[in-house]
């Protein structure tokens, strides 16, 4: 597979947007497609924040970025990318449609992957003339400063190109994950999804605000798992006795009935107004940027504390740090 030098963006929301400003920062040229006519206004300002949060991650030198072009439509896009990247709404038809085009005009070889939170991705390319060139790669939002991405084959795939991604992804800073089990919502987004169940059951319930249950994560747990995950801090609390200590002391509470599990709360229209009110109040008055901004600065750093112990994250950020020092000695 030929080194990537331009990158082909379907759909150009916050997840396309945090892919382009990734890639161009590493020197690929994008060619972006949206059909919502304020695509490029909210595009742009994905990039602006992106590049403000670039000047503060990281101490290797940034040199000149990939350029940035729009076309009218997702086949024109496509045209001369190496690698296509889809980040279109999460609904399987409009995704086969979003290939089938592309399709018409991508090179044989041109690699393409799916933003897609949980989507299987052997639905997904089922009616594809070229399956076996489509894998999942499941960014994080902020894609620009989160490293993980999800790779995930269908049936269809061929293994060459998650070997590909393994080294693309980590090339331009990322962590790649290859689940290597193909399941709905893979690996993050399960976790992720049970933890805000939970919440939205405590909401509904009158337990607690969003305030206080944002709380009960940011100030403990939170923080824990920006250097460790569930597995390995629970096997740290288990003292000298690890994992099996914790599951002989907490094992027997998992059967409690803590947790609604897989029940959800119907999501009416007080309901979800009231959700909505509690998360706005919490916002208090800053807008969608002004919050990214907030974030980005605090995601900056706690993964430059944790490049000081070359620890996570900042592992990562570390190796990614030094490849860009190479190549601007390179030059």
């Amino acid at each position: 597979m030929n080194s990537i030098e331009t990158v082909a963006i379907i759909g150009g929301g916050v997840i396309g947007g945090g892919w382009a400003a990734r890639l161009i920062e590493n020197h690929i040229d994008v060619r972006v497609f949206d059909p919502a006519p304020d695509a490029k206004d909210k595009f742009d300002a994905v990039l602006a924040n992106a590049d403000r949060a670039y000047a503060g991650l990281t101490d290797a030198p940034r040199g000149s970025k990939g350029s940035v072009t729009w076309h009218d439509t997702a086949a024109q896009a496509a045209q001369g990318a190496q690698l296509i990247i889809e980040s279109v709404p999460e609904r399987p038809d409009i995704k086969r449609a979003v290939y089938a085009e592309i399709e018409t005009t991508a090179a044989d070889d041109a690699i393409i992957t799916s933003s897609t939170s949980g989507i299987m991705p052997s639905d997904l390319q089922a009616e594809m003339t070229h399956p076996e060139r489509l894998m999942v790669a499941h960014p994080f939002n902020p894609v620009y400063l989160l490293p993980l991405v999800e790779l995930v084959a269908g049936t269809q795939t061929d293994n060459k190109y998650i070997e590909w991604g393994k080294t693309f992804f980590a090339d331009i800073g990322m962590h790649p994950l290859h689940c290597r089990v193909e399941i709905a919502g893979f690996l993050s987004d399960r976790l992720q999804e049970a933890l805000w169940r939970e919440a939205l059951w405590l909401l509904h319930d009158k337990v607690a605000t969003a305030d206080e249950i944002d709380a009960a994560i940011a100030y403990g747990p939170g923080l824990r798992w920006a250097q460790m995950g569930t597995m390995q801090t629970f096997h740290l609390a288990g003292g000298e006795g690890g994992m099996r200590a914790m599951l002989a002391m907490f094992g027997p509470c998992l059967e409690w009935p803590w947790t609604k599990l897989m029940d959800v709360p119907e999501l009416t229209d007080d309901f979800v107004n009231e959700v909505g009110d509690q998360c706005e109040k919490q916002a208090a008055g800053l807008n969608p940027r002004e919050l990214e901004r907030i974030r980005d600065d605090n995601l900056i750093a706690i993964q430059r504390a944790l490049k000081g112990n070359d620890w996570g994250a900042g592992k990562t950020l570390a190796r990614y740090e030094a490849k860009m020092g190479r190549a601007a000695n390179d030059d």
